[in-house]
């Protein structure tokens, strides 16, 4: 399996898998979501106005799972980009893990107990690949206008939501300069995402502390 060949959704989802499961799916569902976004973005499939999504009429992308969230664009009409991220993005998540384990990217074990999923990713050397890729991206010092759309906007993705072991709080904060120039680059999926992720954390927080004082 090459990095190359994969698409931005099975990208972001690889960088997420952390030993034998998929941390935290509602942050991932969101990253993969808005990754998906991004890749239709990217093909020419849909279109910006002012921060409104709208699909552009044609036959199939060639991929089920961006085929899948297109017809909901198309369906759906025209909404802002953080409608599209929220929207629908469990069944995102899912469609992108059956797709990568019917290719046999991966394998995933659904446990009885509370359902739960076990994930094994079959070539770990091409998600080292891609992680020594993001980390060079996001910490090198080449130009941001040499590194193509695509790798810029998988930074910017996984920095969008602090994924964890690939681009931290802290990197966001350090390389806040060049996580711009890589989001300019990457499209407008990813502002929204951040601004999702923000709000996922404060009511997670708020939650916390409501079960904290109610003691």
């Amino acid at each position: 399996m090459s990095p190359t060949e994969l698409l931005l959704p099975a990208k972001v989802y690889l960088l997420a898998c952390r030993g034998e499961r998929v941390p935290d799916r509602q942050r991932v569902g969101y990253l993969v979501r808005a990754a998906a976004l991004t890749e239709l973005l990217l093909r020419g499939r849909v279109l910006d106005h002012d921060g409104i999504v709208g699909a552009v009429p044609g036959g199939s992308t060639g991929d089920a799972v961006l085929d899948e969230v297109l017809g909901q664009i198309v369906e759906g009409g025209p909404r802002k980009w953080r409608h599209w991220v929220r929207k629908e993005h469990r069944r995102t998540l899912d469609s992108v893990e059956d797709q990568l384990s019917d290719g046999r990217v991966i394998r995933v074990e659904r446990s009885r107990f509370l359902g739960r999923r076990r994930v094994a990713v079959r070539d770990t050397a091409a998600v080292s690949r891609l992680r020594a890729m993001v980390d060079k991206a996001l910490r090198g010092d080449g130009p941001v206008s040499r590194i193509s759309r695509e790798d810029a906007a998988l930074v910017a993705l996984v920095a969008a939501v602090e994924l964890k072991g690939v681009a931290t709080g802290r990197d966001r904060r350090r390389f806040r300069d060049r996580l711009q120039e890589l989001e300019e680059r990457g499209g407008a999926a990813v502002p929204a995402l951040r601004k999702v992720f923000r709000e996922l954390r404060q009511v997670r927080m708020a939650a916390a502390a409501n079960s904290g004082g109610s003691g």
